[in-house]
């Protein structure tokens, strides 16, 4: 009578624990690989994007003039060689320009406009196009060049 009650046998106290070692499904989620495949493409978007900002072709002229610093993006108005004016990336006619501004101008007659004139356009078209801004108020006006390269 030796035996005590909290002992069953070798066999029986061992198939105990091994049935105690069983784990329930894990209902957790591990969120750690989501995070860092969604980090990976916050890092490639962020260097991409810049890249995917399609203006209108210009083929600007160089100047040793300095380079502006602007807090805000000003609106850009490009001629081409053939004379066609753009507002941003649409085309509009001459007689279209200031009512164009006008509706997009965040900063009413305060806003920063940038002309871009590719260098083979006419001059008279840059001319008549700033003149008309000018005319309806906006005085913030600025040609918009390349950075002169020093040749060696």
């Amino acid at each position: 009578m030796g035996m005590s009650a909290g002992q069953t046998g070798g066999r029986g106290s061992r198939g105990h624990r091994r049935r105690g070692r069983h784990h329930g499904l894990m209902s957790e989620i591990n969120v750690t690989p989501f995070v860092d495949v969604m980090l990976v493409l916050l890092i490639i978007f962020m260097v991409a994007a810049p890249l995917m900002t399609v203006g209108v072709p210009i083929d600007l002229p160089e100047t040793q003039a300095k380079a502006l610093n602007s807090e805000t993006q000003p609106i850009t108005i490009s001629i081409n060689e053939s004379g066609q004016i753009h507002i941003q990336e649409t085309e509009i006619p001459l007689e279209e320009v200031v009512a164009k501004l006008g509706a997009i101008a965040k900063a009413g007659y305060e806003e920063r406009i940038y002309v871009r004139g590719d260098k083979t356009a006419d001059y008279g078209t840059v001319m008549r196009v700033m003149a008309r801004i000018q005319a309806a108020g906006y005085n913030k006006i600025g040609l918009v060049t390349l950075q002169e390269q020093e040749t060696q």
